[in-house]
């Protein structure tokens, strides 16, 4: 009889691990394709426009799933500082973050982009020094120079001597939206709110802020490329893919094992890059990608007694 609880209990944890790879799967397969598609979108509409109609289509995304799970009701009992909390958390996603990221996208080719992105984990880790007085590890001061290194690999073409950016404002901004994502991260932790309902609360406070600026700095209208594009973006990056990623996470028996499965995002989407955006992957974007990978595979060395961040990085995009 105990053999067979025992055998039950592997089943079922194979079982779950199993979805669990899937549902991981799913969500970084879906990631890897919003680099290709932020940059074919731009060709239509721009950056502004871009975050006003994805944002939008994600909050209506989000209440599908709210609806379904049949958790609006949860809603009620938000208090009045988690609601403020939210406010503040939807001025930084989706405002600032998608803001600052679409237009980096439009300033640099896909293939710079998406790996001077990928470094927020690095920038996590320090601005958590800071905010959450962590103590910092010798290990992870190396990562730091380590991963930046490949920034700068990436940002100049490979040609370190000349120190010349292809596009310095799009290189800037693309490590802004970096430390804007962390921010995000770190503050959400304050959150006592269901993930998916934060998240949902972030979109409802965030898209008025867009709308104004899509009034005031753009304009409303798109074409059927540009509203087919922002539909892929508020679908696949900003609203179902979460959930498929906290799914995942749920059902995993160790974070670490589905949030390693995010280190194929980066490779697989130059892939993609190179045959719909049609950008020649330069030899100077895998290394400095690889330098990026390593660095952010450093921080995750695990030190005895060292204080970790696993708790924030596991939500990672």
């Amino acid at each position: 009889m105990q053999n067979g609880e025992v055998n039950l209990e592997i089943q079922y944890y194979m079982s779950n691990q199993r979805k669990a790879y899937i549902w991981g799967i799913i969500a970084v397969g879906f990631w890897s394709t919003v680099a290709s598609v932020f940059k074919l979108t731009l060709n239509h509409i721009d950056p502004i426009q871009l975050l006003f109609y994805s944002s939008l289509f994600s909050l209506i995304f989000l209440s599908l799933i709210i609806t379904i799970k049949g958790s609006f009701h949860q809603l009620l009992a938000v208090s009045k500082k988690q609601i403020t909390i939210s406010l503040l958390l939807g001025i930084l996603n989706p405002f600032l973050y998608y803001l600052v990221l679409f237009k980096a996208y439009d300033l640099l080719p896909a293939q710079e982009a998406q790996p001077i992105n990928f470094t927020w984990a690095l920038i996590l880790t320090f601005l958590s020094i800071i905010i959450l007085k962590q103590k910092i590890r010798m290990i992870e001061i190396l990562a730091g120079f380590v991963g930046y290194f490949g920034v700068l690999i990436i940002s100049t073409h490979g040609t370190l001597t000349n120190f010349q950016f292809s596009n310095s404002l799009g290189v800037l901004l693309a490590l802004l939206s970096t430390v804007i994502w962390a921010l995000y991260w770190i503050y959400n932790t304050k959150s006592a709110i269901d993930p998916v309902l934060g998240l949902f609360l972030n979109f409802l406070f965030g898209v008025p802020l867009i709308f104004l600026a899509c009034l005031f700095f753009s304009d409303f209208n798109v074409n059927f490329e540009g509203l087919v594009g922002s539909v892929y973006v508020g679908a696949f990056e900003m609203g179902i893919t979460f959930v498929c990623w906290l799914t995942a996470l749920k059902l995993s028996e160790n974070t670490a094992k589905i949030g390693n499965l995010i280190f194929i995002a980066p490779f697989f989407s130059l892939v993609l890059i190179q045959h719909f955006v049609g950008e020649e992957i330069l030899p100077s974007t895998f290394i400095g990608l690889i330098f990026i990978t390593v660095s952010v595979l450093m921080q995750r060395i695990p030190v005895k007694n060292a204080p970790q961040t696993e708790g924030v990085v596991r939500n990672e995009q």
